[in-house]
């Protein structure tokens, strides 16, 4: 009977030129999972090419890659020790991760990173250290590599390791070891190096047997997002990867956002062998259930007693941006997150980091390349996911901007925003949305209303009249039939917050708090306009055509985005 095998799935990241695909390398050649032949083939090529033999070629996938001198793709490379197997994900830039923030290989239990002893921390270091902060690996070893260039010098490793312990703290990132390491020459890859008598740590591969497996996945609540439903004979078979949390034949569900409930009634099967009534975290499952109704892709499904996902169109995100334009509010983008697609806004920026000088700047109104940010996003329909620190994988999203991946995130919570600005005076408030500002989106072919920065307007505050879209009079006042309010507006300033039943028509164009001017000519009108409103309340239409004129104090703008 075989023995089961632990196998722990590792993501390697550093700079380019930094050693990473040697230091992989290396590894292969030193545990002997190197394919039958690799070696030779390797070094046929780099005589070929008359470059020297290099153990970051045994990783590229295709001869044409090794010509080039390049990594292309991401590849997952095996190999084993005494004590366990390991997957180590080779992704060659930050689009690679980002794809992998939304598929199997974002779950990498642990991480190396690899700095190049000689160059020191670069800004393309403090960006994966970023990267591994959103993909929330926590087991980190940082490997200063190419010891050989600076004469094997304990302290440069110290004054590298001092560096770059100073910035992974600053974004919450711990790494357990810092070793150093000459990948191309072995040292400290598998066998202690004698070169550096002064290092009594452990080596790379020994360090790696000390990472212990996270094994509480299967312990949160279940998360089984819906990847598709495929129809058999008289069966709907409902396919997907269970992300966290374990599941039964008979387990009572809900499915998210609908809520709709039902009851497990197979765990599907190729083989007779492969028959189970119970699944786990980590594993692609078909299942079919009890009830008979419509069941789409990004849907949750959790079980009845567990801890539910959050619902919403509006979260609190930490973001990493590395798209060719910047990240902008109110543009239209496209958020994954596991199975879910849907379009989504930058609804609020609160905060934008530059990545390589940890510069905050709190009044950012967008995000440029390689910045990080906190934000708030809004999608158009509602999602399911929960906080990032309680899982991690449906914590996280990427960002798609046309067609490329351009930035990706981790989730803090639901955000409940302003829905207007307002007038206030003392205690008594009114929602306010007619300094919104409404553009025609020229690549949609429609008119979109823009939300403005979010303010309270106090009495004797000075008013945003003119804006790209409208334009008001110095006097004028906002008239609220729902909540029984009337502000009144003179010289551009708000003057005063009053109950609608001691408002008296004194010959000012009236508005409604969106912004439409009202055919209010006298305090006849205005009686008339009252009385109709309160006839007509759950019926708006004809009342809204009756006495709003949409156009008045508004004009049509042209934008791209």
């Amino acid at each position: 009977m075989l023995k089961f095998r632990e196998t722990l799935k590792i993501v390697v990241v550093g700079h380019v030129d930094h050693g990473k695909s040697t230091v992989i390398g290396r590894l292969l050649y030193d545990t002997k999972s190197l394919p039958e032949g690799a070696i030779e083939k390797v070094k046929r090529i780099s005589k070929e090419t008359g470059k020297p033999f290099e153990y970051a070629y045994l990783l590229d996938a295709f001869e044409e890659e090794q010509k080039q001198g390049i990594t292309i793709d991401t590849t997952q490379i095996q190999f084993h020790t005494k004590k366990r197997d390991y997957v180590i994900i080779d992704a060659p830039g930050h689009v690679e991760f980002l794809k992998n923030m939304i598929s199997g290989a974002a779950n990498a239990e642990a991480a190396l990173l690899v700095i190049d002893a000689n160059e020191g921390v670069r800004e393309q270091s403090k960006r994966h250290g970023y990267i591994l902060s959103l993909l929330g690996i926590k087991k980190v070893y940082v490997l200063v590599n190419k010891m050989d260039l600076i004469d094997y010098s304990e302290e440069k490793f110290l004054d590298v390791k001092s560096d770059m312990d100073t910035f992974l703290k600053s974004i919450n990132v711990f790494p357990q070891k810092y070793i150093p390491v000459s990948a191309f020459y072995g040292e400290n890859i598998a066998l202690r190096s004698k070169k550096m008598p002064w290092y009594k740590g452990d080596t790379v591969l020994d360090a790696l047997d000390i990472f212990e497996k996270d094994k509480d996945i299967i312990d949160k609540p279940l998360r089984l997002p819906i990847q598709d439903v495929y129809k058999f004979d008289n069966r709907r078979i409902i396919a997907g990867r269970i992300e966290s949390g374990v599941l039964n034949v008979g387990d009572e569900i809900v499915i998210y956002p609908s809520k709709r409930t039902s009851k497990i009634k197979t765990i599907e099967y190729w083989q007779e062998k492969d028959k189970t009534t119970k699944v786990e975290a980590g594993m692609s499952v078909g299942i079919t259930l009890f009830d008979e109704f419509f069941y789409k892709r990004g849907e949750f499904i959790t079980r009845k007693d567990d801890e539910a996902p959050l619902v919403g169109d509006t979260f609190k995100a930490n973001i990493f941006w590395m798209g060719e334009k910047r990240l902008t509010m109110n543009k239209r983008y496209k958020l994954k997150l596991v199975t879910q697609e849907t379009e989504c806004e930058i609804a609020a920026i609160n905060k934008a980091i530059d990545a390589s000088t940890l510069f905050s700047n709190d009044n950012a109104k967008e995000v440029n390349t390689n910045e990080v940010a906190e934000v708030v996003i809004k999608t158009k329909d509602k999602i399911c996911f929960d906080e990032f620190r309680n899982n991690h994988v449906t914590g996280r999203f990427v960002i798609v901007d046309g067609y490329d991946i351009s930035g990706g995130g981790i989730i803090n919570g639901l955000e409940i925003l302003d829905v207007a600005n307002k007038f206030v005076k003392e205690n008594v408030e009114l929602p306010i949305t007619c300094f919104d500002e409404y553009y025609y989106l020229i690549p949609y072919n429609e008119i979109k209303k823009v939300a403005v920065e979010r303010k309270s307007y106090k009495i004797g505050d000075k008013l945003p009249i003119n804006g790209d879209t409208y334009y008001y009079p110095d006097n004028f006042d906002v008239i609220d039939l729902n909540n029984e309010l009337s502000a009144l507006i003179r010289d551009g300033k708000l003057v005063d917050l009053i109950n609608l039943n001691d408002y008296k028509y004194e010959g000012y164009p009236v508005y409604s708090s969106d912004g439409f001017l009202a055919r209010v000519k006298n305090q006849d009108d205005f009686i008339n306009f009252k009385n109709d409103f309160k006839e007509s309340k759950y019926d708006l239409v004809d009342f809204a055509n009756k006495w709003y004129d949409p156009i008045a104090n508004k004009r049509i703008v042209y934008k791209a985005v």
